[in-house]
Order: structure tokens, then C-alpha cells, then sequence
């Protein structure tokens, strides 16, 4: 039985994200993701609503990252959120959007090394009385927290590249793949296996999601002009070898990096093709939606989670999926 998880984007008033957290939960999602950008509302702040008004829900960030956050912060933050939802809190860790760091003024800096660095700190001052620790990125001295954690947290870890999905593999409790299309999630799960084998557990022992762009809608042309921002974004971040592996020109995805960084969104979505739609989101009518869950459950992904924009309108879309889609994958 696939598990169904939902990503929500914290840039509507909090009331809204929490009605949909909510809303989310009774209509059958297992998991709730929330984006931690900057440029949003706090993900923990929104965390914390939707964890007041929720009561089975796993939630947690998807993703955050060690460049803007600390990771002794991050462990601090959702250690709390463990403790306000006990056993419900979830943790997604990634190197982080290029396009967004870039605005901060912030380097991708040895991105593995970063994130890796970044799981055992988190996973020691939830488990240690005390932390010190000797990083190429990160140091601790001492640090320890003056209040007891409860239990293990799981970490799920985000990534693309072959090398972060290795890691993944080798140190996640979960893994959050950053796509949609079977091409790409067949090759992620393949290098999953690869980090597997280093950490001598299975496919079975992990939670492997396609984290996707998602868009539904009964009408073909709705469902897609909901998806192009979220493309963009997609698009101009992915590395070379996945726009490659789609026959997408580089120059053309660098373009829309450029429009979006000088918020010139129109410009960045008028560049987004229908072939980019294809490879970087599941789109489209539920019946065409679920032929794509479909293959992409073949590929050996155990949680399957609906992204933003999830359609043209969230409420709508979520019913929608509730009474089409999560159905037709159960039992």
C-alpha cells in the first residue's frame, strides 16, 4: 500500500496552511511537508499551527538546510515540534535551492559535506546529554540542550545528484527524491541502492519518496498553467545531467535562473516548455495522474508526495485527490 504525503508552500496567511494541514489529514495523507525558504512564512512557526489542529499527521520540514539554519538549531526546532506532536515530527534535510541561497549571498559549499555533517549533529544533540564535534563545516563544543528530547526523530534526506542520493541511501531514515518523471526516480532509487548496500540495509528499511511538482485538474490546460511557476523553479535548479537526461537545453534553463532572480517572473515562465513540464511534474487530469503514480511506484518509491502547486486550487485539488486518487492506490 503506497503512502501518500502533501508539501504545502508557507506563503498564504497561517490560517490557510493550518485549514489545509487539516484537510489533509482527514482526507487520507499520511505525511505533511512544509518548504523552508526565506522568502516564505517559518516552517516551524506553520509546523507548530498544523500541529496543534492535527492529530495523526507525520509533519515536518521539506526541506530545510544547514546553510541558512544551524544544525544545532535545526535539532532544536524539531526536537520542540517532537515534543508539541510526540512521535509525529519528521525532518527533511537538503543542500538547499541554488537560486535562493544565491539571493542571501550564500555559497553551496561542499554540499555532502554539509549535509552529512548536518544529520549526525542533529541526531546527537536529540540522543547525547552533551555535543562536541570536529567538522570540515560545522564545530560544537559542548553543546547540549537544557531539556530532554523525546525519542528518535526520523531524518529524511533530500536530494537529485547521484552522490546526494548515495548519501541518502548510506544515512537517511527516508529519502526525499527531487522528482516526478520515471526516468529520473528509477535512476534516483538505483543510487539509493547504492548507499544501501553501504549501510547494509534494503530498499525495505528506508522510506523512498518521489517528492513531485504536482498538479490535478479535470481540465488538461487548468492543471498545467498551475505547474509553469513551480517549473521554473525546478528547472532552473536542476543540475546538468538531469537536464540532459530530458534533451533540455542548459542555456535555456540558466535563462529562467537568471528571470527569477531578477523577478522577472513573467519572462521565467514564458520559457518553461511542455517538455520541461513533463520531466519536472506529474500533471494533468486524475486519470493521467495516476498512470504516472503508477509507473513511478514500479520504480521502488514507498511514499508518494503530492507537491506544490497540487492545482490551480489547493482546497479543490486536495478533495480531488482524496476521492480519485488515494483510493484507486489502497490496499
Amino acid at each position: 500500500m503506497a503512502k501518500f504525503g502533501v508539501e504545502f508552500v508557507p506563503s498564504e496567511p497561517y490560517w490557510k496552511t493550518t485549514f489545509y494541514a487539516i484537510q489533509a489529514e482527514k482526507k487520507g495523507f499520511d505525511y505533511l511537508w512544509i518548504t523552508d525558504h526565506f522568502n516564505n512564512r517559518n516552517v516551524y512557526v506553520a509546523l507548530t499551527a498544523a500541529a496543534l489542529y492535527t492529530e495523526k499527521i507525520k509533519l515536518g520540514p521539506g526541506v530545510t538546510n544547514p546553510y541558512l539554519i544551524n544544525p544545532v538549531v535545526t535539532a532544536q526546532a524539531i526536537a520542540s515540534l517532537n515534543e508539541m506532536a510526540p512521535g509525529r515530527a519528521i525532518l527533511g534535510i537538503g543542500a538547499g535551492d541554488k537560486t535562493t541561497l544565491k539571493s542571501t549571498g550564500l555559497e553551496m559549499h561542499k554540499p555532502l559535506t554539509a549535509v552529512k555533517e548536518c544529520v549526525e549533529i542533529v541526531r546527537r544533540m536529540t540522543s547525547e546529554k552533551s555535543v562536541t564535534f570536529e567538522g570540515d563545516i560545522f564545530r560544537t563544543n559542548d553543546a547540549k540542550f537544557l531539556f530532554k528530547p523525546r525519542t528518535e526523530i526520523p531524518i529524511y534526506i533530500g536530494a537529485q545528484g547521484p552522490k546526494m542520493l548515495e548519501l541518502a541511501g548510506r544515512l537517511g531514515d527516508g529519502v526525499l527524491i527531487n522528482a516526478g518523471h520515471p526516468k529520473d526516480v528509477s535512476y534516483a532509487v538505483g543510487r539509493v541502492e547504492k548507499g544501501l548496500e553501504r549501510s547494509e540495509r534494503g530498499l525495505a528499511d528506508v522510506d523512498v519518496a518521489a517528492y513531485t511538482s504536482f498538479s490535478i485538474h479535470e481540465n488538461l490546460e487548468k492543471a498545467t498553467q498551475a505547474a509553469v511557476p513551480v517549473v521554473a523553479y525546478v528547472a532552473a535548479g536542476s543540475p546538468e545531467v538531469v537536464l540532459q537526461r530530458h534533451d533540455i537545453d542548459p542555456e535555456k534553463a540558466e535563462k529562467i535562473s537568471k528571470a527569477l532572480r531578477a523577478g522577472k517572473w513573467g519572462e521565467a515562465f514564458g520559457l518553461v516548455s511542455s517538455r520541461m513540464i513533463e520531466a519536472f511534474s506529474v500533471c494533468g487530469t486524475p486519470e493521467m495522474c495516476m498512470e504516472r503514480i503508477t509507473q513511478l511506484l514500479k520504480s521502488g518509491i514507498s511514499q508518494f508526495v503530492v507537491g506544490s502547486p497540487i492545482g490551480p486550487n489547493v482546497r479543490k485539488a486536495i478533495d480531488l485527490i482524496s476521492e480519485e486518487i488515494i483510493p484507486h492506490f489502497e490496499g
